[in-house]
């Protein structure tokens, strides 16, 4: 298990280490000059070359590449140039929202998905199985930000449950802080939900075909203790690899869910930034969510082994 975690390990550090290229270039190597681009064409020249020396844009593409990388495995991504403000301690901030929100969604989307998967594959070709393969086209095919001004306009508008956007922050505790972060959660994890139930449903009836179940179901199991004692847990491979593309989309792809919201995550973070042209934030957010995807990936790679043991030995 060592030796599989190691190989892993390096393999993914060298991922990182390549994007940290693909990121550094595409921001501050291809033709153009970032300062001028984010003082706008009438910036005077005296500004540009001022905001050039205070962006670490003056030495060679190697040593501003080594500078970054540096300052990035320390923590300092530098300061904003709209907030004036270190990146750091602008992301942390950010993250308090994003992190637990794309949590909350990712939870609600397993808890639907994986029965709602599992009772649609042990009634293949029934009603109910047509039915929950309707219901999740459905869901698959409608754009997340219609689901959330339909929540808005049902639970905050009618109802008046909850709030139509904001955050509390969480000095305000954690129920108000949860009851702001409920209907986005709910509008990011059905999508999901949709598309992970397909997968569970598709994985645990092409389990329920191999040799190793009709053994089982030979020994006197039914199909439910079958499908409970042993497809769940070999079908669990693909499902944990949708998993943790659906964690790196939550975290990252909520721009649209953040703004309907008017909630202070990287999402909005990262509109606001292109929008102001603070290359530095956006550099910074988007290597940022590089590694938290190669940090999922890793994760779910451990899973696979604890999963499947096979893995291990190769």
């Amino acid at each position: 298990m060592l030796r599989y975690a190691m190989s892993r390990l390096i393999s993914l550090t060298l991922s990182l280490a390549a994007a940290s290229v693909v990121i550094f270039a595409m921001i501050e190597v291809i033709p153009g000059d970032p300062a001028a681009f984010m003082l706008g064409l009438n910036a005077a020249p005296e500004a540009v070359e001022a905001l050039r020396a205070e962006l670490g844009l003056t030495g060679s593409v190697w040593e501003r590449y080594i500078d970054w990388t540096g300052g990035t495995l320390s923590g300092d991504f530098g300061q904003s140039y709209t907030y004036r403000i270190p990146v750091a301690e602008l992301v942390a901030q950010r993250l308090w929202v994003s992190l637990p929100l794309a949590l909350f969604a990712l939870t609600l989307s397993t808890a639907i998905a994986l029965p709602v998967g599992l009772w649609a594959a042990s009634r293949r070709g029934r009603p109910a199985d047509i039915g929950v393969m309707g219901a999740t086209q459905l869901g698959i095919a409608v754009p997340n930000f219609w689901f959330a001004m339909l929540l808005v306009l049902v639970f905050a508008v009618h109802f008046r449950w909850f709030s139509a956007g904001g955050f509390p922050g969480w000095g305000a505790g954690i129920l108000p802080c949860l009851k702001a972060l409920t209907l986005p959660a709910i509008a990011l994890a059905l999508p999901q939900a949709a598309i992970l139930a397909r997968v569970m449903r598709s994985a645990v009836i092409e389990t329920l075909g191999q040799d190793y179940i009709r053994s089982a179901r030979a020994k006197g199991l039914s199909r439910g203790q079958a499908i409970r004692r042993h497809a769940f847990r070999n079908a669990l491979i693909p499902v944990l690899t949708i998993m943790g593309l659906q964690f790196s989309f939550l975290l990252a792809g909520a721009i649209i869910i953040e703004n309907v919201f008017f909630l202070p995550g990287l999402g909005r973070l990262i509109f606001q930034a292109i929008t102001q042209r603070d290359l530095i934030v956006v550099e910074s957010v988007v290597m940022l969510l590089v590694f938290a995807v190669i940090l999922v990936t890793f994760l779910v790679d451990l899973a696979y082994a604890l999963v499947d043991p096979r893995l291990r030995r190769r």
